[in-house]
């Protein structure tokens, strides 16, 4: 039988990533580290297998977390426009 997946917070994230906090916070924004979870009204914390997974590959869990989005929203990307009213 698996062991229930541990919840750790931002200390133990930012001393087993390396990163600073405002790095992570960006890399959440982008979509390119896993989002933290809430555990309480004023608390939240991370997956302990999504910080490890992270760790073992960036990349790989970008592309799976992308596509995890993209099927969920049925396969479409949301278009953006950039600064020129050029949509992308």
């Amino acid at each position: 039988m698996r062991e229930p997946d541990r919840i750790i917070r931002l200390r133990t994230v930012l001393s087993r990533t390396g990163l600073s906090r405002s790095t992570i916070y960006r890399k959440i924004a982008e979509g390119t580290f896993p989002p933290q979870i809430k555990i309480s009204v004023n608390g939240s914390g991370w997956n302990e297998s999504d910080i490890n997974r992270w760790i073992a590959d960036p990349v790989a869990w970008r592309n799976a977390s992308s596509m995890r989005s993209d099927e969920a929203s049925g396969g479409l990307l949301p278009t953006t426009v950039n600064r020129t009213g050029v949509r992308r």
